[in-house]
């Protein structure tokens, strides 16, 4: 039954359509006015065609753009969707009411609308790189670009993302369900962002995490407006006030995301603040710029004077008014960045090429020193981010206790932080330069990231501290961060992942597949790979000592003796592993370390050898930390199990409940035996 202001909130439902498609028509114009100027403003509309230079025509010229601007709008508005059903409206005894399923199956449609829009930026894409009209290229040219070309992939990745999502959207009805299919969502939108420009621009780290990051951050909050906008304007929308608030507080961070990616974005693309004025390219960005600021104080209203008033009708009024207006901003900023990517950024004549900065990004850096690994910084936003998140997470979590009242342990605490310290000294240092270029480099940062910063992240306990720190849901039967987290942690994924059979194998036999395999030289010829390794290393030493050390609350408890001997299984397997790296005859992953020369080191055979035995020598120092944690460990859970004893024998009135206990079984097996004989006799 709806709560008294969802009633004031509620229409007639007259007029509601026509709003809707008001609102859509103006969104609608909006993009296409911005798409159009900023074309033609940037000179991508009408460009100066040399004689003698393929052309592939007004046709692709313009589709290519409308094309991306319709893969960039379905694919919000699938996220929105998704979003709205399963954040933002509250959940009914943990799953999904008839208006949330109903969005579900709207996404669906907006799903397939986003795959068919994918499908047809494929193919203009194909026609812009050969410089051929459509009609030229249509058989077997589009389907070996979508299968060979890494935009092409990028894109067909897509299109079976958004395919996929339509398909299970029209039959999932479960919280856990939707939540995946909006984690899916999000994924699909990032492999054209992975696979485009980005990937080619002077900064590698910057440009890529940048522009997948504005993706994911416009999507939340373009796509979450709209949809929320339509469940507002629909006469029979339920709980809008809680959607409006929940909304709030995920569009305050979607906006801080979109400023620091474009930042990122922006830095990795122009040499110099004059640029942004005195070049097309730059004149585009600005005037993305400015319709991000007025969405920015537009949010400020809302969070301001109409989120606080919403239960009201004329504060419903004013919300829809402003959501009106901003959802039609957005789309004009959606507009403007189709254009901005058909528009060339200025060239970087400051930096000169070669073998190894075209191949990392980067200048080839000077002699390893001291000096070097300690200013020799890489501002790898991903990790930055991660770390920022972690460790504000972390310290948010441990105010809230304290200001509450309750004890959290200090050495949680410093475990913790120091483990962040150590992530971002082997990420963001020289250490993080060096790796791209020294195979022992590489290897003292794999071993860190795997067996020293994962052990002190969980003795930090962070699920222990987000459960005691996060609040429960309002409603009985919804979902808030808390729940979804207890709803993770006993989930049938996380029991399959912390089984010791699944966390061992990955954690010790995963590096004999990836540096005995070409994976490993596939892996470091791409900033991707480089991120995708470390985070491996990360996640398969978390994993594995959460269940030999952790202190957490895990799907099963693990016998303490059986965690002493998988540490010594791992880390034999380890140090096998280090020997192997030392014997072997010829330098591992040519195909990257092959493509540049290292003026300043004498032999990759001997650098790979140090690398082996890097990794031989530094598994001692965490396995004897992890012994004497594993040793506390023990000794307390025994001191725990010796109290609950004496409390239960104080309780029963007896001085040795085993005691009793073992007497009590002895009779009973008498008992047994005196029955046994009794029929043995009567028969």
């Amino acid at each position: 039954m709806a709560s008294p202001g969802n009633q004031r909130l509620r229409t007639d439902g007259s007029g509601a359509g026509e709003a809707v498609v008001l609102a859509a028509a103006a969104a609608a114009a909006a993009c296409l006015v911005a798409l159009i100027l900023a074309m033609l403003l940037g000179g991508a509309g009408y460009p100066q065609i040399s004689p003698g230079l393929p052309d592939p025509g007004p046709l692709t010229r313009w589709g290519l753009p409308v094309a991306r601007t319709a893969v960039d709008v379905s694919a919000a508005l699938t996220v929105g969707l998704l979003v709205l059903a399963v954040f933002l409206l509250p959940l009914q005894r943990g799953g999904l009411g008839e208006q949330a399923r109903s969005y579900v199956r709207a996404a669906s449609w907006s799903a397939l609308v986003w795959a068919a829009a994918a499908a047809a930026a494929l193919v203009f894409q194909l026609s812009d790189i050969l410089g051929r009209p459509v009609a030229e290229i249509l058989g077997n040219e589009i389907t070996s670009y979508a299968s060979s070309v890494p935009q092409g992939i990028g894109l067909t990745l897509t299109v079976l993302a958004a395919l996929g999502v339509a398909l299970v959207g029209r039959t999932v009805t479960g919280a856990a369900g939707t939540a995946g299919l909006a984690a899916l969502a999000l994924v699909g939108m990032l492999p054209p962002a992975l696979t485009g420009h980005a990937s080619s621009a002077g900064n590698h780290e910057m440009a890529i995490v940048g522009l997948s990051a504005h993706v994911v951050s416009v999507s939340l909050w373009v796509g979450g407006l709209a949809a929320l906008l339509f469940h507002a304007l629909r006469g029979t929308g339920e709980h809008v006030p809680t959607a409006v608030r929940r909304f709030s507080t995920m569009a305050l961070w979607a906006w801080i995301g979109v400023a620091l990616s474009g930042l990122a974005s922006a830095a990795s693309r122009l040499s110099s603040v004059g640029e942004l004025f005195t070049s097309a390219y730059g004149q585009v960005m600005l005037a993305k710029v400015v319709v991000f600021i007025a969405l920015g104080g537009l949010g400020w209203v809302h969070r301001s004077r109409t989120v606080p008033g919403i239960a009201e009708e004329p504060g419903r009024r004013l919300f829809l008014r402003f959501a009106a207006v901003e959802v039609a901003l957005m789309a004009a900023a959606m507009g403007l960045a189709a254009a901005l990517s058909r528009t060339a950024p200025p060239p970087d004549l400051s930096q000169a090429t070669d073998a190894f900065r075209n191949l990392t990004g980067f200048a080839m850096p000077p002699p390893m020193s001291a000096q070097t690994l300690l200013t020799l910084w890489r501002p790898d936003l991903f990790f930055i981010t991660v770390i920022a998140v972690l460790g504000g997470g972390y310290l948010a979590g441990v105010v809230r206790l304290r200001r509450r009242g309750d004890a959290w342990p200090w050495g949680r605490t410093a475990a913790w932080l120091t483990g962040l310290l150590v992530l971002a000294a082997v990420l963001l240092t020289g250490v993080g330069t060096y790796s791209y270029v020294l195979f022992s480099v590489h290897m003292v940062q794999h071993m860190v990231l795997s067996m020293l910063v994962p052990i002190l992240l969980v003795l930090g306990a962070p699920t222990t501290l987000a459960l005691r720190a996060l609040r429960p849901a309002r409603q009985r039967g919804d979902r808030g961060p808390r729940e979804w987290l207890n709803a993770f942690l006993n989930s049938g994924y996380s029991r399959v992942v912390t089984h010791p059979a699944f966390a061992t194998p990955m954690f010790v036999l995963s590096v004999y597949v990836l540096y005995f395999t070409p994976l490993f030289g596939f892996l470091m010829q791409d900033h991707l790979g480089h991120m995708f390794m470390n985070v491996h290393f990360l996640l398969s030493g978390f994993l594995f000592y959460w269940i030999i050390i952790g202190v957490d609350p895990a799907p099963r408890k693990v016998p303490f003796i059986l965690r002493i001997v998988l540490l010594l299984v791992a880390m034999g397997f380890h140090a096998f592993f280090g020997v192997a790296i030392m014997m072997q005859s010829a330098p591992l992953a040519m195909e990257y370390y092959g493509q540049f020369e290292v003026p300043w080191l004498d032999s990759l055979a001997d650098d790979q050898y140090a690398g082996g035995g890097v990794a031989w020598a530094l598994g001692e120092i965490p396995t004897l930390l992890v012994l004497v944690a594993l040793s506390v460990q023990w000794a307390r859970d025994e001191e725990r199990a010796e109290r609950r004893r004496e409390r239960h024998s104080r309780r029963d009135g007896s001085e040795d409940a085993d005691l009793d206990a073992y007497n009590a079984y002895l009779a009973s097996l008498e008992r047994r035996a005196a029955r046994q004989a009794q029929r043995e006799q009567q028969n």
